[in-house]
């Protein structure tokens, strides 16, 4: 016991003060991602629309992630990471709050669109963000501490969400926005006058002059052969934002509280977890095998859905997941930001968020129209193939890069 808890110490040691501060600021954000996993129980069951118009909406959040990630990117590079980020968080509170009022197919289409748009900017600002104030041997700890932060929030936002929606779906929307302008208020605080540190200091100003060495992310073939599996993985991934909560509430028969329990979970296990066991593979195997794993992992995980067992068997596969996830994602944000250089980090993160944002337009879609036609046992079958397939896919491309 003393031995795992020097481990646990271990894993956070070394991190910068604005490694802590920034994931501080995540945490308040993400607590807000409330209305997320809810979404689509919102539509179908309050707005009472078909499975086919709660794909096509998600398919609409989706789109605005890819234009905002992209967006971000390229705002990040020309302006830089603490002008973007302030401006996306300010900019999505009277979004949430006029949202609960757009209550046609079309409308809330629109909406959702404008929202991912501006909030999925801050996206690659804040991974330039961590990138910049990380110590270079830290930095895959330092995106581990900054995801930890987004599944704390993400375990404790469904929680209350779940316990809003027994109120009102509405409340879900207001709470979003308390919190954007709460970390809004929180970042620009802690950063208005910091500046990066010396070692991964981009010069702005004096330096903007392209070398030889700066590639453009969109033209590496490598590169984006990785984003493309990322791509795969998300689109696999992602069900738990979409299709799994209808899955739970239809197939299972649970309630919004329980759904917002479940969910929740997965962000505590992460939180309790993650740093300790990046810290232990880390450095005893390559990225390369870690994703391999993880990638499979989760795969198996969405197999298990189709074993007919209680509450206490989902939570084990949400268990899975979460383990999955902790073993792949902190890995393709450090892959990214070690493949540029400063001049174009901006752009790397970028495409990267893009890549992850990109399977969010079909992958609602895909996952509602499989479970409406099909089934759910046939869309978790299919689920864990992408897993599997995209598994082999990082094996081949990460041993080229």
């Amino acid at each position: 016991m003393k031995k795992l808890v020097q481990l646990y110490i271990n894993s956070y040691r070394g991190l910068s003060t604005e490694a802590w501060l920034l994931a501080i600021v995540m945490l308040i954000n993400r607590t807000g991602s409330m209305v997320i996993p809810f979404l689509s129980m919102y539509m179908s069951s309050e707005l009472q629309f078909s499975k086919a118009q709660v794909g096509i909406v998600l398919g609409c959040f989706g789109l605005g992630s890819v234009c905002g990630s992209w967006l971000g990117g390229w705002l990040t590079d020309k302006f830089g990471n603490f002008k973007v980020q302030a401006t996306s968080l300010i900019l999505t509170v009277p979004i949430f709050l006029i949202l609960p009022h757009f209550r046609t197919f079309e409308t809330l289409a629109g909406m959702i669109f404008l929202l991912t748009l501006i909030a999925d900017t801050f996206r690659p600002a804040n991974s330039v963000s961590v990138a910049r104030y990380a110590k270079p041997e830290n930095l895959t700890k330092a995106y581990s501490l900054n995801r930890m932060a987004v599944n704390l929030g993400f375990s404790i936002g469904p929680a209350l969400g779940g316990f809003l929606a027994t109120f009102s779906y509405d409340w879900i929307f207001y709470g979003n926005a308390l919190t954007a302008i709460s970390a809004a208020i929180v970042f620009i605080l802690f950063f208005r006058s910091r500046r990066p540190r010396a070692t991964a200091q981009p010069k702005l100003h004096t330096e903007k002059k392209r070398t030889a060495k700066d590639r453009n992310a969109y033209l590496d073939p490598p590169f984006i052969v990785f984003n493309i599996f990322c791509c795969l993985f998300s689109m696999a991934f992602f069900q738990l934002l979409s299709t799994l909560p209808l899955f739970y509430k239809e197939a299972k028969s649970m309630t919004e509280g329980q759904i917002g329990l479940l969910l929740g979970f997965s962000g505590f296990v992460i939180v309790l977890f993650e740093m300790l066991l990046v810290h232990a593979v880390e450095h005893r195997f390559t990225p390369r095998q870690v994703m391999i794993f993880g990638t499979a992992i989760a795969g198996i995980s969405y197999l298990m859905l189709n074993a007919p067992f209680g509450i206490g068997w989902l939570y084990l596969a949400m268990f899975m997941l979460s383990v999955g996830e902790m073993l792949t994602l902190p890995f393709t944000a450090t892959i990214s930001a070690s493949r540029a250089t400063l001049n174009t980090q901006g752009a790397y993160m970028g495409f990267n968020s893009l890549a992850f944002a990109a399977a969010n337009i079909f992958s609602p879609y895909l996952g509602t129209y499989i479970a409406e036609h099909f089934g759910y046992q046939t869309l978790w079958f299919g689920t864990a193939a992408i897993m599997l397939f995209t598994s082999l896919g990082f094996s081949w491309i990460l041993k080229k890069m």
